[in-house]
This record gives structure tokens, C-alpha cells and sequence, in this order.
């Protein structure tokens, strides 16, 4: 006996127990306690539902006691079939299962004790490999390996056998098992490409048209189709039938490579795909075409019968391995018609060529029609504008063979047309063949004229292009030639192309001409008057007298002569005055007064040492402190009006005495001015004169002697003077300044009173209010 459990709900005084819900009699209930009187197996029933019963000393009671059978792994995995077989195709994938193992457990599948697993423990034979086969550990499924499904060959050996082991608990140790064998038979397979099929495009239905069938000959198997075609061309059915549902086009495309995919329901590929191709037979369904529909050439109207001037090429779609694409090509039309049979075009080539025996006077251009047709009859058609090329045949020709005389006068201005003339060429106006070049053979040796062709016209105008001297030429032949600027392709120039061309000068009376235009002359300052310093020379065309005069000399420094045209001095001239003088010279034609020439004449001052320095400034209010403050000094500034040829640098010097040198010094600052400075610490207050001489650069030089009053004084801290220094004997004193500073207000004052009173007598009248601004302020003195 085994208690299970302890029944609470049981009180501890009843009576009448009863227990039913068990058949067998296992149960039974002791002092509330449930026990077992035998073994209990879940395999055979898994759970009890026991009613207990009672009476207690009140009422009658009950109460469901539910036992569950708890498992215990105590049956051993069985295989559900004792003779396990299975078949493998030849060509299946590795991992695609081909058979399925199955076993069985009593145990609850709810735990570990029913969890199954599987594995291969052995596979006989071992060829080619050891390692062919695969069995998935829960599942059961058996299939090829990587080397399995590469080198499976039934030849080689067309059955297999497997030891295979199913244990519980998930396969751990101390699990039980059972091993099996399964037989595997290796079978071939019609999965295989099918043979190439031909179709010729177009073909008239009705659709769908079946065209090839593959067959898996495993399990149960899907198919599909893949390739470059479009969606629905080609279908597959359940049974693997192949159907073309459209009409094929093999212009568009030529052929299909198509692959089958074979799947298992569950989408995964059993085999590699096999492919089918697809040829498409040709069809003449298609013209042939040119590439455009208009083309341009040119021939030469000298081109020669026979000669090629285009070739036309047609093309067309069908298959160029047959007749199909074989092309004619005909010559349909010529605008415009006349004359007839000037080209033709080879029938199997397309090369069109001259058939007439000359181009020349046939029109400008032409429009032809050319067509394409193959053995069917299909064909288009193009056109062909062939442009007659004009060449040089015809040389230019003038209309007569001498132009003029022409008369021009000698004044004409350069770019005065003379005449314009032209050489007609017969051939096509506008072109190269057309065009003239003009030159001048003969006769303008100078270049005195020019030509300007008109391109437009052809037509060449004579220019002149320099002035025209009567005097020096008075007549011009010209040889004017015409030529084309290509060369000519047949006959040559002759007299016709060219022309003489006469042209007479016209005299004028013409204006002196002077010899510059500028005279520029230099004279030294002071020299004699009346001296020659210029001849202006000018010459007359025509040999007229020229006279001369001047303009621009105010003053008359300078005259000319009015036949020969010398310039001379009237005075001596001073370059301190004025160092250039510009006037203008006239030439008059002496027979003609209207008819003149002027040049321009500046003459240049040359200095001359004549002026000596001078000293500049007042020094009067100026002085020295002493003793002697260092860097002190009086600026002297001096200054010579000769040029600074002359006066340049000019020099300060001390006279030669020794007191003068031992008490003074002389610092050079510049050219005009330099430093008076004490040169001894201490020189009693006093004024003094300080002789020194200044002289200028010239050679010999020119010199000024100087007596400087110079004032040395005591000075304050700020350096003012502190005592007003001794008069010079001869110099003015302040107080006698004064007086005649007060003279001179006097004598002015005197002035003006007188000039008032008289003012005052000849016009009594009282100033009015309007005019009282007018009268002068009265001034007492």
C-alpha cells in the first residue's frame, strides 16, 4: 500500500465512506489518507477521477478527489515500419529530403521521455563516398550530402543501406534506443534540357502551341520558366508541357535561352534548372530600308561618263543567311527630266554614276528617285539631290581692251576713286569659278593706286592711295590684269584678260611747302643783335616766289627776311627775362596770297654768368646767445638768377683773418644755405660785422662780399636775449625811428585834410541818410 495524499476535505469523524470512479479497485482511503493498492501506468490510463463519499453525524457529504498519473520513461522508441525503403533521383540537391524516418514513444510526447532523435550510424556501401547521405535529427527526413548529390551514379552502385538509431530524451546518455535499417534505391531521372526547338516567327496559330515537355520522375514537383522573354510568351503547365502563346518577331529577337526551375510545393528547388532553346526561323516579312530618306552629293560638270558619284545602301531585317535580305535597286525618277539618261545606278550595288558623256550646260542640280526591292517584291524608295559643281572653264574677259584717258586733278585726296571697271566670266556667278582677282601688271610702280573688287559684282575700282604731283608725274599707264583665284581647268588667259588703263594729271596751283614742320634754335644771352640764328627754307611747287613773315613776337625781339627767310635777333636778349620765345613763321605763295604754310620756331636762352649771388633775408632781429649754446646757429640764404649751370652750388666763405676764423664758422646746410655759428664757447655781448664772401659754381666763379651785422647776447633759460646789445656807430636808434615814423603820419594827415576841405566847398549840400556811407571817415592826427 502507498499513500499519495492526505485528504483535508475528510473530516475526522464519518461514517458510511465510499469511493467510487475506480473499477479496478486501486484505490482506496485510510485515517484521510488516499493510497494505492497496486502500481498505477500512465500509458494505460493517464488520470482517475475518484468520488469519495460520507456521512457525517448531521447529513451525508462528498467530494471529487482528481489523480494524475505522473510518466515515467519506461518505454523504449520503436520504428513505425519494420522494413524501412525509400528511392533517391538521380540529380536532386543536396538538403532536399527524399524519404522520412518515423518512430514512436509511449512515453508523454509532452515531455522528454517521448522526445525523439535521430542519427545515421552507418552507410553500406561506402562508395564513392562515406558520407552520402543525411538524416535530420527531429524530423526524420533523409537526404543527398554535398558529395552525395555530386557524385550519386546509379551504375556505380544503385542501393544503399542505412543503420539509423532513434533515442528518447532527446538523445542524451541515458536514453533508450532502437536501430533500424533503411534501404535506399537509386533511380535515374528524365529530368534533362530537351532539345533545341525551331519556330518560324509569325506563325499563324492557334495559341497556345505546346513546343517541348520536361518530367521530374522523383516526388511531387512544380515548375516554372525564367529567361529574357516577354511576361506569358512561354508558359509551363503541372505536367511540365512548355507553351509558346504569341507569334514570335525575329527582328526583335532571334532567339530564347529559357531555364525550367523544378520545386518542391514548398518553394525549395529539388534539381538544378534545365534550359531549353528557343531558334526563331526567318520570315520575308520585313522591306528593305535606307538609313535616310534624302541624300546630297555633288558631281563635277567636267565629270566624265562613267564616273561614280555615290553609292545608296539599303538594309534589311530578315535573316541575312537567307535570300530574304538579296536587295535590287532601280532609278525612278530625275527632276528635272531633260535631258534624259544622265545618270544610273547599278542595280546590285546602289552605286550611282554619270551616264551622259559631259555635265556641261545641264542644270544647276537635279532630284533622283532611287529604289530598293527584295526577291519578294517589298520595297521604299529614297532620293538623291545631286548638286552640278561648276568649274573654272571660262577665264574672266574684259569688254574692251583699253579704259580712258581719265583726268584727275593733283590735289585729289587719297582714296578718290579714278574709274571702275569689270571682267566678265561665264562661269557660275557666286563661286570660286566666278570670283576675279584684279592686279596691277604695270604702271604703279610707286603704288600709287590701289584696287577694291566688289565681290558681289565683280566689279574693280581704281583708288588713289597717294597724293598726286603734277610737277613729278603728269601721266599714268596701267596694265590691269583679271584672273580667277582657282586655276583653270581648261583653255588659259589670254589678251582679253587684260586691259590698259590711262589716267592724266591735272595741275593745280599748290601752296609753299616748308621744309619741318618745327625749327627749334638756341642763343646765347647778350649776344650782338642783327646775327643770323635761323633760315627757314621752303620750296613752291609750282616755283612761286615765297615770302616770309612772323606772328607771335609781341615784342618784336626778332625779324626775318622776307625773301630769304633768315631769322636774326632785333636786341640782345636776357635769359633772366625770358628763357624761350615761340613765334610762328608764314610762307606765302607770292602769287596767290590765300595759298600758305606755317612751322612753329621756339628759341632756346642759353645762360651766361652774368648775375652774382645775393644774400636773402633780414637778419636784423636775429642773434647769437653766449656763451655759446650747442647747435645754435644763424640760417643764412642766398641766391643766384643765373641757371644752375651757373649758379649751381653756391659757397659761403669767411674772410682770411684769423679773429674772424677763430671766433665765427660757416656750415654748409645745402646749395643756397648754410649755418653762422659762434666757433668759441664764449664772445662778449656785443654786434658785430661778419665778413664773408659768396660765390657761384661758373668758372671762373662770380662773387658777393657781405658785412652781417650779427647780435651776441646774454640768454634766460628759454634762450632769449637779456639785454639789448650796442648800436652800430651809423646805424638808426629807436628813438630817432620814432620821429620820423611821426613825421611821415603828419605830412599824410596834412594831405588829407586839405583833400576834405575841398571836397567839402564843392558840394555843400549835407550828406543825406542814403548816402552817408560814401563819405570818408575823418582822420585826426
Amino acid at each position: 500500500m502507498h499513500h499519495l495524499e492526505k485528504l483535508h476535505s475528510l473530516p475526522v469523524n464519518y461514517s458510511d465512506l465510499v469511493v467510487t470512479g475506480d473499477d479496478e479497485g486501486i484505490f482506496g482511503i485510510d485515517a484521510q489518507f488516499l493510497y494505492a493498492l497496486k502500481p498505477l501506468d500512465r500509458e494505460k490510463q493517464p488520470s482517475y477521477s475518484l468520488q469519495v463519499s460520507f456521512r457525517t453525524s448531521v447529513h451525508h457529504q462528498s467530494f471529487t478527489v482528481e489523480v494524475c498519473v505522473i510518466d515515467k520513461n519506461d518505454n523504449v522508441p520503436v520504428f513505425i515500419e519494420e522494413s524501412m525503403r525509400g528511392s533517391v533521383q538521380l540529380g536532386l540537391l543536396k538538403g532536399i529530403p527524399f524519404m522520412q524516418v518515423e518512430a514512436l514513444d509511449r512515453d508523454d510526447r509532452n515531455t522528454a521521455h517521448a522526445e525523439l532523435r535521430f542519427s545515421l550510424m552507418e552507410q553500406t556501401p561506402r562508395i564513392p563516398s562515406s558520407q552520402m547521405f543525411f538524416i535530420d535529427s527531429i524530423t526524420g527526413e533523409v537526404s543527398l550530402t554535398e558529395e552525395g548529390a555530386s557524385t550519386l551514379d546509379p551504375e556505380m552502385c544503385g542501393r544503399y543501406k542505412l543503420a539509423v538509431m532513434v533515442k528518447d530524451m532527446a538523445g542524451k546518455a541515458n536514453a533508450f534506443f532502437t536501430t533500424g535499417i533503411v534501404t535506399v534505391e537509386v533511380t535515374g531521372n528524365t529530368w534533362a534540357s530537351p532539345d533545341p526547338v525551331r519556330l518560324q516567327e509569325n506563325l499563324p496559330g492557334p495559341y497556345p502551341i505546346p513546343i517541348s515537355q520536361v518530367k521530374w520522375s522523383g516526388s511531387q514537383a512544380e515548375y516554372s520558366l525564367e529567361g529574357e522573354f516577354p511576361e506569358m510568351l512561354f508558359t509551363i503547365s503541372r505536367e511540365g508541357v512548355i507553351y509558346l502563346n504569341a507569334p514570335l518577331d525575329r527582328e526583335t529577337q532571334d532567339q530564347f535561352q529559357i531555364s525550367i526551375v523544378v520545386e518542391r510545393p514548398d518553394g525549395r528547388e529539388i534539381a538544378k534548372p534545365v534550359e531549353l532553346r528557343v531558334m526563331v526561323g526567318d520570315a520575308n516579312d520585313n522591306r528593305p530600308t535606307f538609313p535616310q530618306a534624302q541624300y546630297h552629293t555633288v558631281v563635277k560638270e567636267l565629270a566624265a561618263r562613267g564616273t561614280e558619284i555615290l553609292t545608296v545602301q539599303a538594309a534589311d531585317n530578315d535573316d541575312p543567311k537567307t535570300d530574304n535580305v538579296r536587295i535590287f535597286y532601280r532609278l525612278i525618277g530625275q527632276i528635272p527630266e531633260s535631258p534624259r539618261a544622265l545618270f544610273r545606278v547599278d542595280r546590285d550595288s546602289g552605286v550611282i554614276s554619270v551616264q551622259a558623256d559631259s555635265m556641261e550646260g545641264t542644270a544647276p542640280q537635279y532630284t533622283l528617285t532611287i529604289t530598293a526591292e527584295d526577291a519578294k517584291g517589298l520595297n521604299s524608295s529614297c532620293t538623291v539631290v545631286v548638286t552640278v559643281q561648276d568649274e573654272n572653264n571660262n577665264p574672266p574677259v574684259f569688254s574692251q581692251h583699253e579704259y580712258g584717258p581719265f583726268h584727275i586733278p593733283e590735289d585729289a585726296p587719297a582714296g578718290t576713286t579714278v574709274t571702275a571697271v569689270l571682267a566678265g566670266d561665264a562661269d557660275v556667278r557666286g563661286g570660286d569659278s566666278w570670283q576675279v582677282d584684279y592686279r596691277l601688271e604695270s604702271g604703279n610702280e610707286e603704288e600709287v593706286f590701289t584696287l577694291v573688287t566688289d565681290k558681289q559684282t565683280n566689279e574693280v575700282s581704281l583708288v588713289l592711295s597717294k597724293v598726286l604731283d603734277f610737277e613729278r608725274e603728269s601721266e599714268y599707264i596701267l596694265v590691269l590684269s583679271a584672273q580667277n583665284p582657282v586655276a583653270l581647268v581648261r583653255g588659259r588667259y589670254g589678251p582679253a584678260s587684260t586691259a590698259t588703263v590711262s589716267i592724266y594729271v591735272d595741275d593745280v596751283n599748290e601752296g609753299p611747302i616748308l621744309s619741318q614742320t618745327h625749327y627749334e634754335v638756341t642763343v646765347r644771352e647778350g649776344e650782338e643783335p642783327g646775327r643770323v640764328i635761323a633760315t627757314i627754307r621752303g620750296y613752291d611747287p609750282d616755283s612761286h616766289p615765297i615770302r616770309y613773315s612772323l606772328q607771335g613776337d609781341t615784342k618784336k625781339y626778332f625779324s626775318i627776311g622776307k625773301y630769304s627767310g633768315e631769322l636774326k635777333t632785333v636786341q640782345a636778349l636776357d635769359r633772366e627775362e625770358n628763357s624761350t620765345y615761340t613765334m610762328e613763321v608764314i610762307a606765302v605763295d607770292g602769287r596767290n596770297s590765300s595759298l600758305s604754310a606755317s612751322t612753329l620756331v621756339t628759341v632756346q636762352i642759353l645762360d651766361v654768368n652774368d648775375n652774382s649771388p645775393v644774400l636773402v633775408g633780414d637778419y636784423s632781429w636775429k642773434y647769437l646767445c653766449t656763451p655759446r649754446w650747442e647747435d645754435q646757429a644763424l640760417v643764412l640764404a642766398s641766391r643766384d638768377s643765373d641757371g644752375p649751370q651757373h649758379g649751381g652750388r653756391l659757397n659761403f666763405s669767411l674772410r682770411s683773418d684769423a679773429t674772424v676764423r677763430r671766433n665765427w664758422k660757416l656750415t654748409p646746410i645745402n646749395d643756397t644755405h648754410t649755418n653762422l655759428s659762434l666757433n668759441i664757447p664764449y664772445l662778449a655781448p656785443e654786434v658785430y660785422t661778419v665778413p664773408f664772401t659768396i660765390s657761384d659754381s661758373s668758372s671762373p666763379p662770380r662773387s658777393t662780399f657781405i658785412n652781417l651785422p650779427v647780435t651776441v647776447c646774454p640768454c634766460n633759460v628759454r634762450g632769449n636775449c637779456k639785454m639789448a646789445a650796442k648800436q652800430l656807430q651809423g646805424m638808426p636808434t629807436i628813438q630817432s625811428a620814432v620821429g620820423i615814423l611821426l613825421g611821415t603820419f603828419a605830412v599824410i594827415g596834412s594831405i588829407l585834410i586839405v583833400i576834405f576841405v575841398r571836397l567839402s566847398y564843392q558840394n555843400p549840400e549835407r550828406p543825406s541818410k542814403s548816402n552817408q556811407e560814401r563819405v570818408p571817415l575823418k582822420i585826426s592826427i
